[in-house]
């Protein structure tokens, strides 16, 4: 799996967001983009990590970033997920993980004792141009957002 680095230039998408409207990177040119991987909506983890964005959204924005998560889970269960934890940030479905999977967020992975291939929690910060300015791989739920903010200086 090919991760992406400081400087690279992030690959190009177009996802459906959590209504089915076709959302699309180069769109975003021009704004700092925080992409966030997640595994499943719902699920502990990453209604924490979601919740943690939303907290965090308001200090995120004033530093000139915009969010968006992005997870293999169809558009519905997006729309369900967003309206359940009050999430007003952009969530999008990359079903056939095509994106993680450019992007290195998608992988092998080992839970109790299996190996299996599935999304890797991940971070990637863009600058303005859709240049990585940081990306962070194998991430933790819980504390994540508030580690994020100090390495890009917002606390």
């Amino acid at each position: 799996m090919q991760r992406l680095s400081r400087g690279d230039i992030a690959p190009d998408f177009t996802l459906p967001d959590a209504t089915g409207t076709a959302v699309h990177l180069h769109d975003l040119r021009g704004r700092k983009v925080v992409a966030y991987f997640y595994p499943a909506a719902g699920t502990p983890g990453c209604t924490k990590e979601a919740c943690d964005f939303r907290d965090s959204l308001a200090s995120l924005q004033s530093a000139g970033y915009t969010v968006v998560g992005i997870s293999p889970d169809p558009p519905a269960k997006l729309a369900s997920f967003a309206e359940k934890e009050a999430l007003t940030f952009p969530l999008l479905s990359d079903a056939d993980h095509a994106v993680a999977e450019a992007w290195g967020a998608w992988g092998e992975k080992k839970n109790y004792g299996r190996t299996y291939d599935g999304l890797v929690r991940s971070t990637v910060v863009l600058d303005e141009e859709g240049v990585v300015h940081l990306a962070q791989y194998n991430v933790r739920a819980t504390g994540h957002v508030a580690k994020l903010r100090r390495d890009l200086g917002i606390d």
